[in-house]
């Protein structure tokens, strides 16, 4: 359970650096920002600082994830355990935040979410 569970908290990791690089590297393309509902340029420049320190935020948690996996299946299986869970936890709690902004951000929440929340279960039951 726990190695299914690795597998997709790291899926959840690599899709959490995906939008990052949208976010934040890849912003000025008009094919990345109307991904994010963006209809013109000058939204896409409103919003970019926003965009760019999102994609940090989900780098960052990215990291928390992969750092975790990497500890529990080497030497300091607790701590690992403890940083994996946290970060693919604020993972989902960020996909429900997202859900609560409107009906149109379900697709993108439940591809934020989902794959951590299921990740997470396999996870947690095979301690």
């Amino acid at each position: 359970m726990a190695i299914i569970g690795s597998i997709l908290i790291a899926i959840a990791a690599v899709i959490h650096v995906a939008i990052f690089a949208m976010e934040s590297v890849l912003w000025s393309k008009p094919s990345v920002w109307r991904r994010f509902g963006l209809r013109d340029q000058g939204d896409a420049d409103t919003v970019r600082p926003m965009a760019y320190n999102q994609g940090f935020y989900n780098l960052f948690l990215a990291g928390g994830a992969l750092v975790g996996l990497l500890l529990y299946w080497t030497t300091l299986r607790p701590v690992g355990f403890g940083l994996t869970f946290f970060s693919a936890s604020c993972m989902v709690l960020a996909s429900v935040v997202l859900l609560t902004t409107g009906r149109n951000f379900l697709r993108p929440a439940l591809i934020q979410g989902a794959v951590p929340l299921i990740g997470l279960a396999f996870f947690a039951l095979g301690q």
